[in-house]
């Protein structure tokens, strides 16, 4: 007996000192972690482009969804709000080329910023005051735009800011804060939904423009590298553009636009759907859940997003997508075979897992991909005409699809499209993280 005691306290004791070893190693990685994330620019260039991004957060998921939400709530039938939304994602995919090429040439990269923050604001209020069906079309016009706009400026921004070596720490808190941001909004604009009213939610967007454009101003212009901010080479390759032929044989770039179309096939119009559908049950507190569906993957996304970046410098970018790809399959498997509320909210949990890794990554591996180009927001404008067109097929036909051939088909259909993703990724695409930067 005493032997068997013996024997249990030493297995204890190797188990705590296990994990005590498996926490100071998390605290190490995170305090490295940190270290990178400070890099070499001022405090208030840092601290300014956390909080623009926490205030940009309208730009992103939140947004569109309560458009959806708000617009099935006036009576609007699933196909007219599927044509809405779509008049958004065109607008940006037409922007987001000329939008990209226009950062990369011009250095005012804070002015184009102020600019889309400004037109996110009108839109805004159109949609608060006359959410008439012409106007409402303009205002959606309004806001795709912007998308081509601020986005390319905001990564140029932090490349211009930190460089290639501290990029994927970047991006990662960049995400974060744009998460936290989306869900403190999608929190508030529900409850203003709920308890004042269904325009308010829109107020609420236009007012976050402001601090936004106030934490714009901290950032230190002088700060950001111009050549840097393009992913240009470096000593006099700085102020060369690769040539777009030549830029065109990347047969990488290529295949992760494909994976990346796919991906946003699949993903686009779940969470509109989904809304669309609380939206008509007509419940009383339909605003709050609406806004715990949103806020849930938000959450998560804030919290996972740096270390994605941070663990993309450590096994690489490949690897860390291909699990956003698959989870984005099991969450549209989910969503066919149960609506109950709570599995919504296991649904969007997982949604949460899939954008922390897809979004940080999708900036990273495009900067792998233009590295010493001077051309990297011409190319995020082309993933972003890549995203935009698969959203508008996604958003504009899922209304007319889910109508005809029923909630469980349609979503089963949009899981299949994240497994060919998924597949793709893995058997075509190589890694993209370079064994050495340029800076």
């Amino acid at each position: 007996m005493a032997h068997t005691l013996t024997a249990l306290e030493e297995t204890i004791g190797r188990s705590l000192k296990s994990a005590w070893g498996t926490i100071l190693t998390g605290c190490a990685h995170f305090l490295d972690a940190r270290k990178v994330l400070r890099g070499s620019i001022s405090k208030e260039s840092r601290q300014g482009l956390d909080w623009l991004n926490f205030f940009l957060a309208d730009i992103q998921t939140g947004f569109g969804a309560f458009v959806a939400f708000y617009l099935a709530d006036l009576g609007w039938d699933k196909g007219e709000v599927g044509l809405a939304l779509s008049a958004g994602t065109v607008a940006g995919l037409i922007a987001h080329l000329p939008g990209g090429a226009l950062v990369d040439w011009v250095p005012w990269k804070r002015g184009l910023a102020a600019i889309g923050i400004v037109t996110i604001a009108g839109s805004a209020l159109i949609l608060a005051f006359a959410p008439t069906f012409g106007l409402v079309f303009v205002a959606e016009m309004l806001h795709g735009i912007t998308g081509g706009i601020v986005t390319p400026a905001i990564a140029a921004i932090s490349l211009g800011l930190v460089g290639r070596s501290a990029m994927s720490a970047r991006t990662g808190r960049n995400n974060a804060f744009d998460a936290a941001g989306n869900a403190l909004t999608a929190g508030a604009m529900g409850a203003a939904g709920q308890y004042i009213s269904k325009s308010a939610i829109f107020f609420g967007a236009a007012a976050l423009c402001v601090p936004a454009l106030i934490a714009l101003s901290f950032i230190r212009s002088d700060e950001i590298n111009y050549a840097r901010a393009r992913n240009a080479g470096v000593g006099h390759a700085a102020q060369n553009f690769q040539r777009i032929f030549d830029l065109s044989k990347n047969t990488s770039l290529y295949i992760f636009a494909g994976c990346i179309f796919l991906f946003q096939l699949a993903d686009a119009s779940m969470l509109p759907v989904v809304s669309e559908n609380l939206a008509t049950d007509k419940s009383q507190s339909s605003s709050l859940l609406m806004a715990s569906l949103i806020v849930t993957p938000q959450i998560i996304a804030a919290m996972l997003s740096p270390w994605v970046g941070y663990y993309s410098e450590k096994v690489g970018r490949k690897p860390l997508l291909l699990i956003g790809f698959g989870i984005e399959a099991l969450r549209g498997v989910l969503f066919a075979v149960n609506t109950s509320y709570p599995m919504l909210v296991v649904g969007q949990c997982l949604g949460g897992i899939s954008a922390a890794a897809v979004t940080v990554l999708t900036v990273l591996m495009v900067t792998d991909l233009t590295t010493g180009t001077g051309r990297f927001n011409l190319i995020q404008g082309f993933i972003g005409t890549v995203i935009a067109i698969a959203a508008a097929i996604s958003t504009g036909g899922s209304g007319f699809v889910f109508e005809n051939i029923g909630h469980l088909y349609g979503f089963l259909i949009l899981a299949a499209i994240a497994v060919a993703a998924t597949m793709l990724l893995w058997m075509t695409l190589t890694e993209t993280k370079p064994g050495k930067y340029l800076d």
